[in-house]
């Protein structure tokens, strides 16, 4: 994930600031405990098509 790109995108729920795991290859909203999907190098910034986090997940600080 390009870094200037994860500046530049947000949260399209809250606006929030997004973390890049690399490891899932998601975009994850800590706020909203949603994470959204990268397919194909390309982020998935739907709110239908992201998934909420469940309460045991570990969300990494930036």
């Amino acid at each position: 994930m390009d870094k200037r790109l994860l500046e530049i995108l947000r949260c399209p729920v809250c606006k929030g600031e997004l973390v890049y795991d690399k490891t899932a290859e998601e975009l994850i909203c800590r706020i909203d405990r949603l994470a959204y999907p990268i397919r194909d190098s390309m982020p998935v910034m739907l709110e239908e098509e992201a998934r909420t986090l469940d309460a045991e997940e570990e969300v990494a600080a930036p």
